[in-house]
């Protein structure tokens, strides 16, 4: 998580928000359900997966 938190991407964004402001479990369980709906959207065909548009999906 934390190597992912150094990449200068829209997740990387949001994540260094997370871990900012929010306890280091939260933000882990906030990642894996932000990356669960992502999968789950992507899966059921409504949306294309864009890796720019991360940090806006959830």
């Amino acid at each position: 998580m934390l190597s992912l938190s150094k990449c200068d991407t829209p997740l990387g964004t949001w994540l260094r928000g997370m871990l900012a402001r929010a306890h280091c479990n939260v933000t882990l369980v906030a990642l894996a359900n932000k990356l669960a709906r992502i999968a789950w959207a992507t899966m059921r065909g409504e949306r294309k997966f864009e890796l720019g548009h991360v940090a806006m999906a959830g």
